[in-house]
């Protein structure tokens, strides 16, 4: 294989392809930042600010806590937290520390925490006193090598009004903090000055973030990402925006910040250019509406379906967008007409990209002023190569004029999984001169260009009777049926031809069709090989943590239906 990059005089984004990355550690993006914007607001938590100052300190108290707790460097602790303030002060005060984060979702059960505790061989983890958390952590504490949890208080990070609202009337929704020893308050952790000293950091070799996969298939396996994984692509990101520094960055910050879209796109990104981050503690489209025009934010990050339900809501209308300049969608294909749809009604420009864990966050992305290419993933940001191999063996290239897996190299990419050596194999493609590629499992095209074009995953390939077919395709053509909000095509057993199509879909509010005629309308659009077997109209369809439509939770549904 031979080196990619893209064809450079036609690169669109605003900076150079080849801008020099230099490896820099968590701990000075961070603190560089925090000492350039002192009092400016970093954090607007439902009205609360944090200023760049307070949260560094906040940092520094939690990395002097932890260390007077005994731990340090190579340790990892976790953080088992929606967006809320806590999670800053204490992402950036573990990396400080030299410690290394684990990222786990406020949603998991206790089985699948502790799994992911397990594996990791996390020793502390961060929660809050919700309901919907602490029984689950204490659950965890109690089964699994976890030595210690550290307990936030939801009250004290809000406005004081909406405080004492909090108090008086949702006390069901806050479980108390038991007396244990194992058990302490985020306020008893961070009651100290924050002038202890911490260690130096060597970007390149230090561990700042085990991510965890999405377990689209399989089991998740932790994606290993140094500082200067992470703080490459924190300034990849940044410089995708034309306007740098000019002009007020305020960032609507409502994907969760455990997932590694929001963590470089919202978090890191957003500390790198200095600017604000308006914090949301879950997506509901009439709170982001409400949160869009209170603040007049000028950026929102979101998976199409968040898109679509903006587009859905009913104070849609009143919502006032002109401060709204740039949204960037990921996490799932982004359907042409939406886009559409979305720009006329809001006057921003709606920009596709695409990433990975592995990536930590970013690989490509749509420019955001100057060529655009609907139902594409943009094209490579700075310092970042793309290539094809084949889908057969990612020792040679495709061949002429067929997709091919994408493989990518550049300074974000994970050195592999975390205690999954065994893997590295299947995980990376080696060069001749030693470049590791990582393989995304994407199955694409690359134009002249140098526009990226997803088809499908390799391994959500319908074997049909000896052809492969791409769900995606099929998913493409649903789209262009006015009564179809959402779609999923997946394989399921078929006695005659292996596997064959079936399509899910949710219709609009004021859809008049079934599947009989959504069939009869699709099958003639498609080659023989990839006529569905049947579309099904659902009231729903099942959904990722970050939103996107889950391919494999609707297999596992539709198969469950069938057994019982």
């Amino acid at each position: 294989m031979s080196s990619a990059a893209p064809i450079l005089d036609r690169y669109a984004h605003p900076v150079r392809w080849d801008e020099p990355i230099p490896p820099m550690s968590m701990v000075t993006l961070f603190e560089e930042s925090a000492a350039r914007r002192g009092s400016a607001p970093l954090i607007d938590f439902l009205g609360r600010h944090y200023s760049y100052a307070e949260t560094k300190n906040g940092a520094d108290r939690v990395a002097c806590g932890l260390a007077k707790l005994g731990y340090g460097p190579g340790d990892r602790i976790g953080l088992f937290l929606p967006n809320v303030p806590h999670y800053v002060a204490a992402y950036y005060g573990i990396l400080k520390l030299g410690a290394t984060v684990v990222n786990f979702s406020p949603l998991y059960t206790a089985q699948e925490l502790a799994a992911q505790v397990e594996d990791s061989g996390t020793k502390l983890l961060f929660t809050l006193s919700a309901s919907a958390l602490l029984p689950t952590a204490l659950d965890v504490l109690e089964r699994s090598s976890l030595e210690r949890l550290v307990v936030g208080s939801i009250a004290g990070a809000l406005p004081a009004a909406k405080s004492l609202f909090y108090r008086w009337f949702r006390s069901q929704e806050v479980t108390p903090r038991p007396d244990d020893p194992r058990v302490s308050a985020f306020s008893a952790l961070i009651a100290n000055d924050g002038g202890c000293v911490t260690p130096q950091i060597d970007p390149t070799r230090d561990l700042a973030l085990i991510q965890y996969t999405g377990g689209t298939t399989g089991s998740p396996k932790g994606a290993m990402l140094s500082h200067a994984n992470l703080s490459a692509n924190a300034r990849q990101v940044a410089w995708l925006d034309p306007d740098g520094n000019t002009k007020l960055d305020r960032i609507l910050g409502v994907l969760p910040m455990f997932h590694v879209f929001a963590n470089t796109c919202v978090l890191n990104r957003t500390v790198v250019v200095g600017g604000e981050i308006v914090m949301l503690p879950r997506f509901d489209a009439g709170q982001v509406l409400a949160a869009l025009d209170r603040t007049k934010a000028t950026a929102l990050p979101g998976v199409p379906t968040m898109y679509r339900a903006l587009l859905d809501h009913p104070r849609l209308k009143q919502t006032d967008f002109s401060s709204l300049r740039y949204c960037i969608s990921g996490g799932a294909p982004m359907p042409p007409e939406l886009k559409e749809r979305f720009e006329a009604a809001t006057g921003a420009t709606l920009v596709e990209g695409y990433g990975l864990s592995e990536s930590s966050g970013v690989v490509s992305c749509n420019p955001y002023a100057g060529p655009q290419q609907a139902g594409s993933i943009g094209q490579p940001i700075a310092g970042t190569r793309v290539r094809l191999v084949d889908k057969e063996g990612p020792t040679r290239d495709p061949p002429a004029g067929e997709p091919g897996e994408i493989v990518v190299a550049g300074p974000q990419i994970m050195a592999g999984y975390w205690q999954r050596h065994d893997m590295d194999d299947t995980t990376f493609c080696v060069d001749a001169d030693g470049t590791h590629w990582l393989r995304t499992g994407d199955v694409g095209t690359i134009d002249e260009d140098g526009f990226i074009r997803i088809v499908d995953r390799l391994k959500d390939m319908i074997a049909v009777g000896g052809f492969k077919v791409f769900p995606s395709e099929i998913e493409r053509v649903l789209y262009h049926h006015p009564a179809v909000r959402e779609a999923l095509v997946v394989g399921l057993p078929s006695d005659y031809r292996g596997e064959s199509p079936h399509a899910y879909v949710t219709l609009a509010d004021d859809a008049d069709v079934d599947g009989d005629a959504l069939k009869a309308w699709l099958n003639p659009q498609l080659g023989k090989h990839e006529r569905v077997d049947e579309v099904v109209v659902r009231l729903t369809l099942p959904k990722t943590l970050i939103g996107k439509l889950s391919r494999k939770d609707l297999i596992a549904e539709v198969m469950a239906e069938r057994q019982g």
